[in-house]
């Protein structure tokens, strides 16, 4: 086997927040690659709108930066589970990966997946340990912690030997001692040349490209990403596309690029064990191989892990569809959907029971919740369901998805979450004090546990609470498990949410709708103290009498309407309710708006 001693290939993966496109964009001003006087924005790898506002990473990107002549490849990946398709691909492409973990949260749940998955594959590590700044680090700690984890996902001895490197991503700083002084990231520079291997390959071998990304170009059409596993990709070549070990037909490659930077140059040659985008093959999906038509040879597909959960997008058929949003037909819908699966290989989609339905089944919440946005921005209107988890049947047996939560808590809110988690089929694991007034809990809990509790827990906890979820396998079904336990206040025709009959709700519940607000038979306007739902006139007005002052309906005082977002509406809502999408409205519904 031949060896590139002047690439290296390495994946960034980290929990949600640990920093780690904070520490791509300081990689980025160090190596070079931005003028002085060129103005960038903060954590230029997340280039989606909803990756800047949600502060997470969506969607695995590419950069490449250059370090004493040698060619680094780093992809950015998504630190959410729900997001793990992403990683499963991205770790195809790489030879190393490096973990960023938090100073003071230390390894959560998202880490031991991602983490998981590259060990899988026997790729070494570097432990990075950021945030050394944060006057409550807790560094020796978080690092034995890190250690527990690799033992606990079965690390080999080698694996076990990973250096580690202590930063400050944003100040742009890297130590190899945590009480030592530095001005830049050299010394983690320094640690990738040196542990993570150059890439190999078989100088005897034909062509051989993995596509393990895939992106559209509107001079180009679809560009496929992915490692040139053997041999070399010249401008004009003509390839074979494999699918599943099968050929299926031949192309031209118009155009072949090479990451520098956050750009991708056109090459007129690219080799062995660089990482490429090429255009001209229209027909190439996640998992193909193109290779050489004279010796094809397939590589490995791709794998990855079932969806968990599911929700039924179908047409908006309330009263108001129309009024907002562009894209309203069953067929725009299906349209949207297919799209997103040649590019997304973790959500699947199916036909609904009826022909203005689809079932689309995704890893989580969070998941689908990002797909809804992106399609109301787009201009679609859509109507969702309660999401579902998906079931198994083994042997005869109903088996369910099962979640490891990890809850971090201040101290006198363990009685309450621990009650609440126990009624939904939660069991505590695992308990951790640290002594700094907050408490970790693990509980494994049914996935159907969680969908509803997130909005129930932020407030029991005042919103201090942290929760984050991460799918461990299945169980036995756990029986039933109670919902939102309270009714809703339903308006009983159509009109405009008025002051006044506000008002005389507010004792009634939780009201979500503000004067002037569209209002139609079925839509419900809020949430009712008892556990049944109720018809209500929210279009109600005083009555005009002969004592009415000119100012009475100023001394009406409201309570501010409580506004959803997208993941807690979809929470909300029991099985006899919809979620109303729109470009610029989230509303609940009944089913039967008649």
């Amino acid at each position: 086997m031949s060896v590139r001693d002047d690439l290296r290939n390495l994946a960034i993966i980290a929990h949600v927040d640990h920093g780690k496109t904070t520490l791509a964009d300081a990689m980025l001003w160090q190596s070079g690659i931005f003028r002085e006087n060129e103005t960038v924005v903060e954590r230029v790898m997340d280039s989606m709108d909803l990756e800047r506002e949600k502060g997470i990473t969506i969607m695995a990107k590419n950069m490449a930066i250059t370090y004493k002549g040698v060619k680094i490849n780093i992809v950015d990946t998504p630190g959410h589970a729900d997001f793990g398709g992403e990683v499963e691909r991205t770790l195809n492409m790489v030879d190393g990966v490096l973990l960023l973990v938090d100073a003071t949260e230390g390894p959560l749940p998202q880490t031991r997946f991602v983490l998981g998955k590259a060990l899988e594959q026997g790729l070494p590590a570097i432990v990075v340990i950021n945030k050394i700044d944060r006057p409550d680090r807790r560094i020796q700690e978080v690092l034995n912690e890190v250690y527990d984890l690799f033992i606990d996902l079965d690390a080999t001895e080698e694996q076990l030997e990973f250096p580690v490197i202590y930063t400050n991503a944003k100040a742009g700083i890297a130590l190899t001692d945590p009480e030592g002084q530095g001005q830049d990231l050299v010394p983690l520079f320094e640690t990738i040349i040196s542990a993570i291997p150059a890439p190999t390959y078989d100088p005897e071998a034909p062509l051989q490209f993995l596509v393990t990304n895939l992106d559209y170009s509107d001079y180009v059409g679809l560009i496929a990403v992915g490692k040139i596993v053997n041999g070399a990709m010249r401008q004009g070549q003509e390839v074979v596309l494999m699918k599943k070990g099968e050929e299926a037909g031949k192309a031209h490659l118009s155009q072949i690029l090479s990451y520098d930077g956050l750009d991708r140059t056109p090459r007129e040659v690219i080799t062995a064990g660089d990482i490429a985008a090429v255009a001209g093959v229209p027909a190439a999906f996640i998992g193909d191989t193109l290779t050489d038509p004279e010796d094809p040879r397939a590589l490995p597909v791709i794998t990855v892990e079932e969806p968990t959960i599911s929700m039924m997008f179908s047409v908006n058929t309330s009263p108001l569809a129309g009024k907002e949003g562009r894209l309203l037909t069953s067929r725009h819908i299906k349209e949207r959907l297919d799209k997103e699966v040649l590019y997304n290989v973790s959500v699947r989609v199916e036909p609904g029971p009826t022909r203005e339905s689809f079932r689309v089944s995704a890893r989580g919440e969070l998941q689908l919740a990002v797909l809804i946005e992106m399609m109301r921005r787009e201009g679609f209107e859509l109507s969702l369901s309660k999401p579902k988890v998906l079931t198994q049947e083994v042997d005869g047996e109903t088996r369910e998805p099962l979640e490891l939560a990890v809850v971090d808590i201040p101290e006198e809110f363990v009685g309450i979450v621990t009650e609440k988690l126990s009624s939904r089929r939660g069991r505590l694991m695992k308990m951790v004090n640290h002594g700094s007034g907050r408490v970790r809990l693990e509980f494994e809990i049914p996935s159907r546990g969680l969908i509803g509790f997130r909005g129930q827990f932020l407030n029991d906890t005042r919103g201090t609470g942290l929760l984050n979820a991460l799918l461990v396998g299945t169980t036995p079904y756990a029986g039933e498990i109670a919902g939102r336990i309270n009714g809703v206040l339903v308006a009983d025709r159509p009109g405009r949410a008025v002051s006044y009959a506000i008002f005389h709700l507010q004792p009634r519940g939780t009201i979500f709708v503000k004067p002037n607000d569209p209002a139609y038979r079925g839509l419900i306007v809020g949430e009712n103290t008892r556990p049944d739902d109720m018809l209500v006139n929210i279009s109600k007005e005083k009555k005009l009498t002969n004592m009415r002052a000119s100012g009475s309906d100023e001394a009406l005082r409201l309570v501010p309407a409580r506004q959803f977002t997208l993941e807690q509406a979809m929470e909300f809502i029991n099985d006899d309710e919809l979620v109303e999408v729109t470009p610029q409205s989230i509303r609940l519904r009944k089913r039967l708006t008649s």
